[in-house]
C-alpha cells in the first residue's frame, strides 16, 4: 500500500498528489480523472474519480503461460483478468494456458468501437501485438504489410 504522504500520480503527464486531485474534482466542469495507481500484482489497476456515469469498456491482451496472446473485451477489467486468473470459463482459450498476465489494455467509451477494435488486434500477428504492447507504435504500419516471396 502507498502511503498517503508519499503517493504521486501522473495527470496529463504531469504528477500530482490525492490532495491536488481531490482539488480538481471540486471544479463542476471536470467531468472525471483517471488515476494510475501501482498494483502489487500483475496488473495495473485503474482507478476513476467519476462525477459523470460515463461507461467505460476496455480491449486486453493477456499473455499466456505458453507465450500466446489472447485478446478480449470487456466492462470490467479487474472483474475479468481475476475470472481468467480463475479458469471460471472453461471452455476458453485461457483455461488451460494460467498463469496469465495483462500485457495490455486501452479504454473507449464506445462499445462498438472497442469490439470492432478487439477485432482487429485479434487478427494481427504476434509480433505487431507486441509492437502494441511495447508502445512502438511506429512498427505497427510495417507489420501490417504482407511481405511477399
Amino acid at each position: 500500500m502507498i502511503s498517503k504522504q508519499t503517493a504521486r500520480y501522473k495527470i496529463s503527464e504531469k504528477e500530482v498528489s490525492l490532495e491536488e486531485i481531490a482539488s480538481l474534482l471540486a471544479f463542476k466542469n471536470v467531468m472525471s480523472v483517471r488515476v494510475i495507481l501501482p498494483f502489487s500484482g500483475k496488473i495495473v489497476s485503474r482507478t476513476s474519480f467519476k462525477i459523470s456515469t460515463m461507461k467505460i469498456y476496455y480491449v486486453y491482451i493477456l499473455k499466456c503461460s505458453d507465450k500466446t496472446y489472447y485478446t478480449g473485451f470487456t466492462s470490467d477489467l479487474e472483474k475479468r483478468f481475476f475470472e481468467h486468473q480463475q479458469g471460471k470459463h472453461q471452455e476458453s482459450y485461457t483455461y488451460k494456458k494460467r498463469p496469465l498476465e495483462l500485457v495490455f489494455y486501452c479504454e473507449f467509451t464506445v462499445a462498438g468501437f472497442a469490439i470492432d477494435t478487439e477485432k482487429k488486434i485479434k487478427k494481427w500477428s504476434k509480433a505487431k501485438k507486441e509492437a502494441l504492447i511495447n508502445d512502438e507504435f511506429e512498427k505497427l504500419p510495417n507489420l501490417a504489410k504482407k511481405k511477399f516471396k
